[in-house]
């Protein structure tokens, strides 16, 4: 009997309502390989692997080719397993040329000499590592320090031991732009560099012609009254200048010490201040000679001889039983200092050849005699590399340092260059005027004045 329902039979029998449904056409599914778990690793991450220079680990390994082969004629340039005869192998094409070791040559562009394999795709380098942007307003070019242009460190061939390594450093200190070289016969204070030459040739005449007129008086007329008082001025003046010789840098040392510190906030453009602050390393820092302590910007090692009735001259002008200066080496370069005035950070600029005056306290680090020279091999391989002798002499070791985190006094001419705060070297020198009190002569202080104590026994503020 007929219904007005639809209905059919399933393939199990069973009548159900309703019209069959028709057949769709399934989707093709495209089939690919599982992707390995690389783990974060770049050597397991294919062709990221490749774009940094890294040998991808491979999953397969090239061999002779053993067992019978059967199905298609291509060629295959890694090993396929054995297979029982009958049953078609099938593989990915590998197809290609195969060298000598039975692996498939990989094709490069350009031109490539005979008998050279050719090699992989390059970049054009190491990727330089990104320096984080602090902020930090550094001097000089790109090129000076121990960094190159990308941020990363310069590299140097060839090895170097020990000695090579302080050469190295040392020449690069002599040679180095942005350090500056101090003279060896500065020692920051002279007598006479208060006065001008005209002064002190005008006075040499008037003690030239005082001698003169009054031998003359005491010859015609018998009277030495003259003479005798142009012999106690010029006693006068011998004992002013040998006191100022010998307490002058006491003086001009406690001179700056009373100079009052500035306010950088309300300091002008071009006025000459004083300031005192925390020191903080540029973009070069130097390390000390002998002691080797890092992070300086500022270093001074003084050799001194002591010279006897038999002994030899440490220098030209070297006086018998009296210490005499034969080696010294002093270099300082750009830095920062934080004032404790106002807080405010000021560019030092004491490098690229800029004129110093320094009043740094040096410490003995080594006193030798010719009994236990032996006893310091740091002592004599520092004598090596700079071709002393250490023969039977009697030498002092000084070594001063102004170090990341000292305390320092600077005097010096503000200028302010895009709101960028600096402190340089005055054009004309400073004179500290003369001081009765303490009968020393004007000193003329010449370029920017570093003043900083010993501060090998002290510690320093971190920074």
């Amino acid at each position: 009997m007929g219904s007005r329902f639809p209905s059919h039979q399933l393939s199990n029998g069973l009548y159900v309502s309703g019209r069959p449904e028709t057949p769709k056409d399934k989707p093709v599914l495209i089939s690919s390989g599982a992707m390995p778990y690389t783990g974060g690793d770049i050597k397991k991450s294919g062709e990221l692997g490749k774009m940094f220079d890294l040998h991808v680990e491979k999953s397969r390994k090239s061999g002779p080719i053993s067992g019978p082969i059967t199905g298609t004629s291509r060629s295959y340039s890694g090993s396929l397993p054995n297979n029982p005869a009958g049953q078609p192998t099938r593989s990915k094409s590998n197809s290609g040329p195969l060298n000598k070791h039975g692996e498939p040559v990989k094709k490069s562009s350009g031109p490539q000499s005979g008998g050279v394999t050719p090699m992989a795709r390059q970049n054009s380098g190491p990727l330089a590592p990104i320096l984080p942007t602090t902020g930090l307003i550094t001097s000089g070019p790109i090129s000076s320090g121990p960094l190159n242009s990308s941020g990363a460190p310069r590299k140097i061939s060839g090895p170097l031991d020990a000695t090579g390594s302080i050469k190295l450093r040392t020449s690069s200190f002599v040679h180095n732009q942005s350090v500056t070289n101090l003279n060896s016969e500065n020692e920051g204070f002279s007598v006479m560099s208060g006065f001008s030459k005209a002064v002190i040739w005008s006075v040499v005449l008037l003690f030239v012609m005082g001698f003169i007129a009054g031998g003359f008086i005491l010859g015609a007329v018998h009277n030495a009254v003259l003479l005798i008082v142009v012999v106690v001025i010029f006693c006068g003046v011998g004992v002013l200048l040998l006191w100022n010789a010998c307490w002058g840098k006491k003086a001009v040392v406690r001179f700056v010490g009373k100079y009052a510190d500035a306010d950088l906030r309300n300091a002008r453009d071009g006025q000459y201040v004083k300031v005192t602050g925390v020191v903080t390393c540029g973009n070069f820092p130097l390390e000390s000679s002998f002691q080797r302590v890092p992070r300086c910007v500022y270093t001074s090692t003084s050799l001194f001889e002591y010279r006897g009735w038999d002994s030899k001259a440490a220098n030209s002008k070297h006086r018998h039983f009296t210490w005499g200066l034969r080696s010294v080496e002093r270099h300082v370069v750009d830095f920062y200092i934080s004032d404790f005035q106002s807080g405010l950070r000021a560019l030092v600029k004491t490098g690229y050849g800029a004129k110093v005056t320094p009043y740094v306290d040096e410490s003995v680090v080594i006193d030798v005699n010719p009994e236990n020279k032996d006893m310091s091999p740091d002592f004599l391989r520092w004598l090596r590399d700079r071709n002393l002798s250490s023969d039977d002499r009697i030498m002092r070791l000084k070594e001063g340092y102004i170090k990341e985190g000292s305390t320092v006094s600077v005097m010096g001419v503000v200028q302010r260059n895009d709101n960028v705060l600096m402190i340089v070297a005055p054009t004309e020198p400073f004179s500290t005027g003369c001081q009765l009190a303490q009968c020393v002569l004007p000193v003329s202080l010449e370029g920017i004045v570093l003043r900083c104590e010993d501060t090998s026994n002290i510690d320093v503020i971190p920074v």
